[in-house]
């Protein structure tokens, strides 16, 4: 009795495991004839929407990709621009000091063809970074004619004089050393006096009292001594001060060379210095 059961609940199973495949069978072929149908419209949204949603993200990943790749180019082509740059303005540097320094040579020429004497040119390759001497070092010696006591000049003016030669270099004291010292005139009415130097500046010394200098003569030099000759710049008057007492005017020169920035220079090579 239980076996005749079990028969039947198997069998109406099987029948009802028929009707349902046959019912999505029916299904699926009366679909399959339809053009747009509901499952086909279905898959087709779903689809277009995982589409546009990729198209949308490689788009914008894209387009971040493409910016940083027009920033790597745009700093390599800053980073060229710059270097560039650097160059011309080094070459431009290069020129200008080229050009400079042809001025100064041609004004030292110019002026070595108006002196009576023979003249070398040299170039200041040291300063003495002493307080007690204001001295410079030139790379002309005693292999090139220099002796003790020759006075150095610049188209601008009196610088100082040799002071000590080695075979190829010397060594300048320079004119505001307070060790020299220097015999001059004021230009403009021939007044004669001597100029020392403080370190700084000139001081003039020996005008007397009642003479005529003011602020902006300006002094040359007057060929006494046989070391300068005469008529070098040497400076122009800065301050008179008038003492109440003494026989003397004090009076301050502002000199006409900077020192400080001297690069050549001129060598009179007169017979009359002192040989070493």
């Amino acid at each position: 009795m239980k076996k005749r059961e079990k028969r039947g609940h198997r069998v109406r199973l099987l029948r009802l495991a028929v009707a349902v495949v046959l019912f999505f069978v029916i299904i699926v072929v009366s679909f399959g004839q339809q053009e747009f149908s509901v499952i086909s419209k279905l898959g087709l949204e779903v689809t277009g929407t995982v589409q546009s949603l990729s198209t949308g993200v490689i788009g914008y990943f894209s387009e971040i990709l493409a910016g940083y790749r027009e920033l790597i180019n745009v700093r390599e082509e800053n980073r060229r621009l710059r270097a560039e740059l650097r160059w011309r303005q080094a070459a431009t540097s290069q020129y200008l000091e080229a050009v400079a320094t042809n001025v100064r040579l041609k004004e030292l020429l110019g002026l070595k063809e108006n002196l009576p004497d023979p003249t070398i040119t040299a170039r200041v390759i040291g300063r003495d970074p002493s307080l007690w001497f204001k001295t410079l070092t030139i790379d002309r010696g005693s292999s090139d004619g220099l002796k003790r006591g020759m006075p150095a000049i610049t188209s601008e003016g009196i610088v100082g004089q040799v002071i000590n030669t080695s075979p190829n270099y010397a060594r300048i004291l320079l004119a505001h050393d307070p060790n020299s010292a220097i015999d001059v005139i004021v230009q403009k009415n021939r007044i004669q006096g001597i100029i020392r130097g403080d370190g700084h500046e000139f001081i003039l010394h020996y005008v007397l009292r009642n003479s005529d200098v003011e602020k902006g003569d300006p002094l040359i030099t007057s060929g006494l001594g046989d070391v300068f000759p005469k008529g070098v710049s040497v400076g122009r008057v800065s301050e008179v001060v008038h003492s109440p007492r003494g026989m003397f005017q004090h009076i301050r020169v502002t000199p006409a060379v900077d020192f400080s920035r001297l690069e050549h220079l001129i060598i009179i090579m007169r017979k009359s210095s002192l040989t070493e």
